[in-house]
């Protein structure tokens, strides 16, 4: 909220914008109560629900977007505007008309929060559901890197990597799969999960030579990556790549 005067002011007025995880956390909430569905059927329809999920979160956001508006400008004001009734009109023009700086780098700060969570709400709903479906895992494991996965456990990759699974999401990845390449060095593969629809087909070849697989939900892998050995859709990653391992684990009893 630097150089952002009545966001400073909001802030010390207790009044904030709803955390980006408790949005997502809303907006899985509310698609898994309009589909009904169980572990299994979210599993099945993973990939549609998780675009659905984000277009949920994005107007669950401008909701409290609005609300966070309205009461910093109600608070901001109210420090400044007359109590005589005869003078509101005249004061509040006033008051708009000598901020209008403040205002404008109010707007401006809003509108930037909303490019920023933008990048991290495909993240934020992507792990929220994915804990829901009851995977073994544990979460921000700090190894090479810190992916958002490490499967069944950063304990048992301590002791086997090469029989672990390590997924994270990046809602866009340009070249920042790069920085992640270093952490499925060790483990069976490496999964990014993603809804970029512009990964070319030479950086799914690089992908390809660090046994990197892209997870993206059916409508983009079909409409984008056809025929690209290592871009799987949700279903199939969960089908054919993470339950045959969770097999394999409890066998184990690792997991």
């Amino acid at each position: 909220m630097s150089g952002n005067p009545i966001g400073e002011f909001a802030e010390k007025k207790g009044i904030a914008l709803k955390g980006q995880k408790e949005i997502a956390e809303e907006a899985k909430n509310a698609i898994t109560k309009k589909h009904g569905y169980s572990i299994e059927e979210i599993k099945q329809n993973f990939d549609s629900l998780l675009l659905e999920s984000e277009g949920m979160a994005y107007r669950i956001f401008l909701k409290y977007q609005q609300e966070y508006g309205r009461k910093a400008l109600e608070a901001y004001f109210a420090k400044q505007t007359s109590n005589q009734e005869a003078k509101r009109t005249q004061n509040t023009a006033r008051i708009v008309g000598n901020n209008f700086s403040e205002l404008n780098k109010f707007f401006l700060s809003l509108g930037q929060a909303r490019k920023a969570r933008a990048g991290k709400t495909f993240e934020s709903i992507h792990n929220t559901m994915f804990k829901t479906l009851g995977y073994p895992f544990t979460e921000q494991a700090v190894i090479n890197g810190k992916p958002d996965f490490l499967m069944p456990s950063k304990e048992y990759y301590g002791v086997n990597p090469m029989d672990c699974i390590i997924f994270t999401s990046k809602r866009t990845l340009r070249e920042r799969w790069r920085q992640i390449v270093t952490e499925g060095t060790k483990g069976l593969g490496f999964y990014l999960a993603t809804i970029d629809d512009a990964v070319s087909e030479a950086q799914l070849k690089e992908m390809l030579n660090h046994r990197i697989y892209l997870v993206v939900p059916e409508e983009i892998r079909r409409a984008k990556y056809p025929g690209a050995p290592n871009v799987i859709s949700f279903r199939e990653f969960f089908e054919e790549h993470l339950d045959p391992k969770v097999k394999v684990w409890k066998r184990k009893g690792v997991a």
